[in-house]
């Protein structure tokens, strides 16, 4: 039975604009203008990062349209690759995901520790190698209890409901009203320079590296546009709905973000940016003084909270889905008899989430190490499109949205995120050889995914 059409226009734009505005706002700013040397290139990052995301979700949405899934990326990988390559794709993307909720952790208890220590009234002290040490171990500790507490939640076969969604979804926009207000309140603030010409002493070179770095963060936060996948069959009018809808919810987040960058920049400054973490909690301690920068410290931090918890139970459910095509063991689709908790699918995303928590040890490592490997499942789901297209040939004409300048717009989405890839890959003395990693990883898999074939059939010819 097919699911009624019941998306209207306001509808899906507001679920675009939900799927991609998250935590990385609140963080990721501050990467983007330390790559990048002026705030001309800093803005620029943020307007292309905008047009790769309407590249993309327009790209997924026909993928959506022309084959409904659910439970994730593995269904369309393996309609258009090798079983290899699916289950190693969509196996890094589960790593990718985890890795997300790690560094979204990571940032959720650097705010939380602002409470007891605002960085804007404790610059000298963490100025020393000792403390911050110190105040890192404590991050990491808070990080991996945070992921702990809402494994237990899940495990007890607590779900969050729509009111913890809605509750959250009125934290994001207090969160982006907050970040906003200081261009109307801010008394003492920083001129905005824009500069597009070459400083002296750089090359075109150097700019193109340091505008790539920057689009690692960039990617990021415009994260989520992706889900749009799933959304294709549930829509009135999907040939004119899903692509206004998409434009309208882009052009929102871009108009967003730009303004909330401006006024990191203006109340911040460019400079100091660069150097900052807890930047929403400065910029709101600048303007308010420093009980404002504890209070959003505290109102971050929940937000924090039901993103892990968000997190832990929809990959879980990926797995569990990914168990019943047989790309995974049967364990991991087993369920517990009394909440009916998939345990030990999620106690391997858990065990995932903590141990790269205690490995990266803080969000700038993860952030290139997940951006890597999604630059792998943005390629290869969205190159998926070329082969779908052509198997599903005879849903032309049936309704299905089929977006315009096609094969442009995907072709730009593949080549923005392969430069992406390309740009950590380059960058690997700032980021510890994340896309090194990221490599062994998508080995490691594809690896795996030979040796277990090799033994099941073994075991098949035994009988």
């Amino acid at each position: 039975m097919k699911p009624a059409k019941e998306l209207r226009l306001f509808d899906l734009t507001v679920i675009v604009v939900s799927f991609v505005i998250g935590m990385g706002i609140f963080r990721t700013p501050a990467n983007v203008a330390k790559a990048v040397s002026s705030p001309f290139i800093f803005f620029s990052a943020w307007i292309v990062g905008g047009l790769i995301a309407l590249c993309g979700a327009l790209t997924y949405a026909e993928i959506g349209s022309r084959l409904p899934v659910t439970g994730g990326y593995y269904k369309v990988f393996a309609y258009a690759y090798h079983p290899s390559i699916a289950f190693a794709i969509n196996c890094i993307i589960l790593v990718s995901n985890a890795a997300s909720l790690a560094a979204v952790a990571l940032v959720g208890s650097e705010y939380i520790t602002g409470l007891f220590i605002p960085q804007s009234q404790n610059a000298e002290w963490l100025l020393n190698p000792s403390n911050v040490h110190h105040l890192q171990t404590v991050q990491i500790s808070i990080a991996i209890t945070a992921i702990l507490i809402f494994y237990g939640v899940n495990l007890l076969g607590l779900k969050m409901s729509a009111k913890t969604q809605n509750i959250l979804t009125v934290i994001k926009i207090v969160m982006v009203i907050c970040l906003i207000s200081p261009l109307f309140f801010a008394v003492n603030s920083h001129p905005l320079v824009l500069s597009g010409t070459l400083q002296h002493g750089q090359v075109f070179t150097e700019y193109l590296k340091a505008f790539g770095v920057g689009l690692v963060a960039v990617s990021f936060t415009y994260g989520g546009y992706q889900q749009t996948i799933n959304v294709g069959e549930e829509v009135r009018n999907p040939q004119k709905t899903i692509p206004r809808a998409i434009f309208l919810g882009i052009a929102v987040i871009i108009i967003l973000y730009l303004l909330i960058n401006y006024a990191y920049i203006k109340v911040i400054g460019f400079e100091e940016l660069k150097t900052g973490k807890n930047i929403a909690a400065i910029m709101a301690s600048k303007v308010f003084g420093v009980n404002a920068e504890r209070i959003l410290s505290g109102l971050l931090f929940l937000s924090v909270l039901a993103y892990v918890n968000v997190l832990l139970l929809s990959n879980p459910r990926v797995m569990a889905a990914m168990s019943e095509d047989a790309i995974l063991p049967a364990a991991f689709r087993k369920r517990n008899i009394k909440t009916e908790a998939l345990t030990t699918s999620l106690s391997v995303f858990t065990g995932m989430c903590i141990l790269i928590a205690f490995w990266a040890k803080e969000f700038d490592k993860i952030l290139s190490f997940t951006i890597f490997l999604d630059c792998f499942g943005m390629v290869f789901s969205a190159g998926s499109i070329f082969i779908i297209r052509r198997k599903t040939s005879y849903l032309n004409g049936s309704g299905i949205f089929i977006m315009k300048l096609y094969p442009l717009l995907p072709l730009i989405f593949i080549a923005a995120y392969t430069f992406v890839g390309i740009s950590i890959a380059a960058d690997y003395k700032n980021n510890d050889y994340a896309a090194l990693t990221g490599l062994a990883v998508l080995a490691a898999f594809m690896i795996i995914y030979f040796l277990v074939k090799a033994i099941t059939n073994i075991k098949v010819s035994k009988e």
